[in-house]
């Protein structure tokens, strides 16, 4: 596969394919089972309200190969907005090719662009493969710890 990737924004024709990437990595990052049509009407939310954020695909050959999602959140510290890249999938088939990196630096212009003070994104903690790709393309580590209190 070449580095020549076409990205582009999501469309609800896409709903389905962003929700079977969605359960695909919970499953492989996690070892969680998600109900995929609550993610498909999450991935719906989300292209129906552009507050909350949006996705970017990259295509080859005709084919999705991976997405990702961005969502946004107001620092008054900065008085800008840090975008969060979410939902970061891409086919295992395609890994290791630049679909990430093509994907990442699409965004990084976008948020520039907008105004945006800076990215940031999850990464589970004993996952060194992403976090190595994620240092290569100039993150480091925030120093912060995220805590939770989920409703499930």
């Amino acid at each position: 596969m070449s580095n020549k990737f076409q990205l582009r924004a999501a469309t609800s024709a896409d709903a389905r394919l962003i929700a079977e990437f969605n359960q695909a990595m919970a499953l492989e990052t996690e070892g969680r089972n998600l109900d995929l049509a609550i993610i498909q009407a999450g991935v719906l939310e989300v292209l129906s309200q552009p507050r909350r954020g949006f996705y970017l695909l990259a295509e080859h050959a005709g084919a999705v190969q991976g997405g990702l999602m961005v969502t946004f959140e107001w620092s008054d510290w900065r008085n800008a907005d840090f975008w969060w890249i979410q939902s970061v999938y891409v086919r295992p088939q395609a890994r290791r090719q630049g679909v990430f990196a093509a994907l990442y630096r699409e965004i990084e212009c976008r948020a520039r662009t907008a105004g945006a003070c800076g990215l940031r994104l999850y990464v589970e903690n004993t996952n060194s493969a992403a976090m190595r790709t994620y240092a290569r393309l100039g993150m480091r580590d925030a120093h912060y710890r995220v805590m939770e209190h989920s409703f499930e």
